[in-house]
């Protein structure tokens, strides 16, 4: 049994620690908005926030986040820049396929809890990684600082 809270609530999943925190995610907790894209931590789809940190499940243990906070898209908006962000991606119509949404948003309000007024390369680099085939990358900028002006 692992120890976590999950969403804000705390939890033990029955899952071996080796388990990769994706699968336990959705397999266990039945938390199926976190996404698998690539398996490998490069293109963002599986992001949740581990402590507050953007963190990709798909390669991250279980064991790993033993006794830490795991949020994931399921409870972002229960967070200020979680809801902002949210509000900017429908506001700015983001999606496209939505497949890599989640991951995206997750990534965008980790950024946002912890700098309010990013500059257009403090997006770049916080996105970095979070892959998006639809390339709607304008849309996500856009929406991210559309997202940092209702937090101002």
């Amino acid at each position: 049994m692992i120890k976590l809270n999950l969403n804000g609530k705390d939890h033990e999943l029955d899952a071996p620690g080796e388990m990769p925190l994706l699968w336990a995610l959705r397999d266990v907790a039945g938390l199926t908005g976190t996404k698998y894209g690539c398996g490998m931590a490069l293109c963002g789809a599986c992001t949740v926030q581990v402590d507050g940190q953007p963190t990709r499940a798909c390669v991250t243990p279980l064991a790993a986040v033993a006794g830490k906070q795991v949020v994931t898209i399921e409870a972002i908006a229960a967070q200020p820049a979680g809801k902002a962000v949210q509000e900017a991606w429908r506001k700015l119509d983001v999606v496209q396929c939505g497949y890599c949404q989640s991951g995206q948003i997750m990534a965008a309000s980790a950024l946002l809890s912890g700098n309010r007024n990013p500059s257009d390369a403090d997006i770049d680099t916080a996105m970095s990684g979070n892959l998006c085939r639809c390339a709607t990358y304008v849309r996500i900028r856009a929406a991210i600082h559309e997202a940092a002006r209702s937090l101002a």
